[in-house]
C-alpha cells in the first residue's frame, strides 16, 4: 500500500522545489551574464591588436580594468614581516651572503625582487648587468633578459631563439624595454593563456608531456612558470634550459647537473663547483599542500574582483597577505589575524634554519680557503669540495624561492636541514684535513660582519664597480631610450 505525503510535506516539497528552481536560474542567468560581458568585451575592443604586441599600453583601451590594476604593481610601500614588494639590500642585511657567492656577480648586488613593472629598469640597474658570469667569462649574455619583459618573445619571433640567446645582454638594450605585462601571458586575438617563451614547453616535451593538453586552471599556474623556476644557460650557447629530465625536487635536479658535471661558477674561496639556484617558485609550490590540491598561482596571487558587475583578475601580482579576503578567506574561514600568523610562523622556522645554515657554510667556505693555504691537495679537498656544492644548492634553492616557507613549509625545511647537515660535516672533514697536515689549533677566520667587510675580504673593488655602472646609466642607458621611442618600441609616457 502506498504511503501518501501529509498535506504541510507536500507543501515542504513544492516549496524546496521553487527554491532550487530560483537558485538554479539565478546562477544560469549569472553566466548568460558573465559570457555577454565577455562577449561584449571583445565586440566592444577599440585597437585591434595582432602578432607579438609587446608594449603593455596598447592594451589599456580594451582592457581599462586589467590594465589599471597592472599598473598597480608600481607601488612598492606594501610591507609584511619579511620584507614586501619594496627593493631591500639583502646584503646588508645578511653579508654571509657575499661569502657565499665569492667569485659570482650575485656578490656585488642583491636586493629583494619588486613588482613586475621595475623588472626591466632593475635589471639594467642592478651591478650584476655587464658583470663576468664567472672565472674566465665575459659579460653577462642576453639570455639574462628573457624573463623580464614582452619584448623577449618579439625578438626570439624575430632573430630565432638561439640567435637571441647566444648574445650579448647589451645587444638589446634599445630592444627589451617595455616591462613585464600583457603579452608575456596572453595571445592578443582573445586573451587566452599561452606559454611565449620556449624552455618550459621544452621541458614540458623532454618529459613525455604535451602543454597543450593543459587545462585552464593549470595555465593559470604554468604562465607563471615560465620564469618563476630553477634554470639554467648552456656553457656552449646560453642556451636557458630547465634541469625538470629527473624531476622537479632539489635532488632530483642536482642529480641532472652531476649528470655532465656542472657548475655555474668556480667558488673563489674554497674552490668548490657551484650551483647557483635561480628562483624554484613554482617547483616548491607543488610540493606544498595548495599545489597539491590544485590551487593556483593566479588563484592566490592574481585574485578575481569584480567591478561594475564585471568579474575579472587582478592584476596587481603581489603578496595575497595585502588583500587576504579575497585571497586566504575565500577558501578558510579564520580571521585575517590568524592566517597572516599561520604564514608568519612558518616563515620564521625556516628563516631560524636559513640563518644556521648561512652561518655554518659561510665559515666551511673560510676554513676550507684556510687548508688550501696550508698545502692540502686535491685529494684531500675531494669530498669537502662536493659537500659544500651540495650544501649551498640547498640553502640556495630553498632561499631563492619566493615563498618557499609558506608554499611547502615542511620541504623547505627539509632542504634546509639537508644543508645544514652537509655544512657541518664539510667542516669537520676539512679539520681533519688540517689535522693531517699538523694543524690543530683553532681556524681563524676573518671578519665579514658587513657587507663592505665580506666584499672587501673577496677581492670586489666596489667604488670602482659603482663608478662604472653610473657612467653606463649616465651615457649609454638614456640612448637606449632614445633609439627605442624613436624607433615606436617604448610608449613615450611623458
Amino acid at each position: 500500500m502506498e504511503k501518501k505525503l501529509k498535506s504541510w510535506q507536500g507543501w515542504l516539497l513544492f516549496f524546496g522545489t521553487m527554491v532550487v528552481v530560483f537558485v538554479l536560474g539565478l546562477l544560469a542567468a549569472s553566466i548568460t551574464e558573465r559570457r555577454a560581458e565577455i562577449v561584449s568585451v571583445f565586440n566592444n575592443r577599440k585597437v585591434n591588436i595582432t602578432g607579438i604586441e609587446s608594449r603593455n599600453e596598447v592594451f589599456a583601451d580594451n582592457y581599462p580594468r586589467e590594465y589599471d590594476t597592472w599598473l598597480q604593481t608600481a607601488d612598492t610601500t606594501f610591507n609584511t614581516l619579511f620584507n614586501g614588494n619594496a627593493a631591500i639590500d639583502v646584503l646588508a642585511e645578511r653579508p654571509n651572503m657575499v661569502i657565499l657567492w665569492a667569485g659570482y656577480a650575485f656578490s656585488k648586488d642583491y636586493s629583494t625582487p619588486r613588482g613586475h613593472m621595475h623588472a626591466v629598469e632593475d635589471i639594467v640597474h642592478s651591478l650584476r648587468t655587464g658583470a663576468p658570469m664567472g672565472p674566465d667569462e665575459g659579460p653577462q649574455p642576453a639570455t639574462c633578459w628573457t624573463c623580464k619583459s614582452p619584448d623577449v618573445p618579439r625578438m626570439m619571433q624575430a632573430l630565432g631563439v638561439e640567435n637571441f640567446y647566444n648574445n650579448k645582454w647589451a645587444a638589446f638594450g634599445d630592444e627589451i624595454v617595455n616591462p613585464i605585462g600583457c603579452a608575456d601571458c596572453h595571445e592578443p586575438e582573445h586573451m587566452n593563456l599561452q606559454i611565449s617563451r620556449p624552455a618550459l614547453i621544452e621541458a614540458f616535451e623532454r618529459q613525455g608531456r604535451d602543454i597543450k593538453k593543459a587545462t585552464l586552471q593549470e595555465m593559470r599556474s604554468l604562465v607563471c612558470a615560465q620564469c618563476h623556476v630553477e634554470y639554467y644557460f648552456k656553457p656552449d650557447n646560453k642556451y636557458l634550459e630547465f634541469p625538470w629530465d629527473h624531476g622537479l625536487t632539489v635532488e632530483d635536479m642536482e642529480k641532472y647537473y652531476d649528470d655532465f658535471q656542472y657548475a655555474d661558477y668556480i667558488h673563489k674561496l674554497s674552490k668548490a663547483p657551484i650551483l647557483k639556484a635561480q628562483h624554484p617558485d613554482y617547483e616548491i609550490a607543488q610540493m606544498g599542500i595548495h599545489g597539491q590540491r590544485g590551487v593556483s598561482c593566479a588563484d592566490c596571487h592574481m585574485p578575481y574582483m569584480s567591478e561594475g558587475g564585471v568579474k575579472f583578475s587582478d592584476h596587481h601580482i603581489m603578496s595575497p597577505l595585502s588583500r587576504i579576503d579575497r585571497t586566504c578567506q575565500v577558501c578558510h574561514r579564520e580571521s585575517e589575524e590568524t592566517l597572516r600568523n599561520n604564514v608568519y610562523e612558518r616563515q620564521l622556522k625556516a628563516n631560524e634554519l636559513r640563518n644556521r645554515l648561512e652561518d655554518e657554510l659561510a665559515k666551511a667556505h673560510l676554513e676550507a680557503q684556510f687548508a688550501w693555504d696550508k698545502g692540502a691537495t686535491d685529494t684531500q679537498m675531494q669530498n669537502i669540495l662536493q659537500l659544500l656544492r651540495q650544501s649551498q644548492w640547498r640553502w640556495d634553492f630553498a632561499v631563492a624561492s619566493h615563498g618557499a616557507a609558506f608554499h611547502a613549509p615542511q620541504e623547505t625545511q627539509r632542504i634546509l636541514a639537508n644543508g645544514l647537515d652537509r655544512a657541518m660535516q664539510a667542516r669537520l672533514e676539512t679539520s681533519r684535513v688540517l689535522a693531517k697536515l699538523g694543524y690543530t689549533d683553532e681556524i681563524p677566520l676573518p671578519d665579514v660582519s658587513t657587507k663592505a667587510k665580506a666584499q672587501k675580504y673577496i677581492g670586489l673593488d666596489m667604488p670602482q664597480e659603482r663608478a662604472d655602472k653610473e657612467k653606463f646609466m649616465e651615457t649609454v642607458v638614456p640612448q637606449w631610450l632614445k633609439e627605442a621611442k624613436e624607433n615606436n618600441r617604448l610608449i613615450d609616457r611623458s
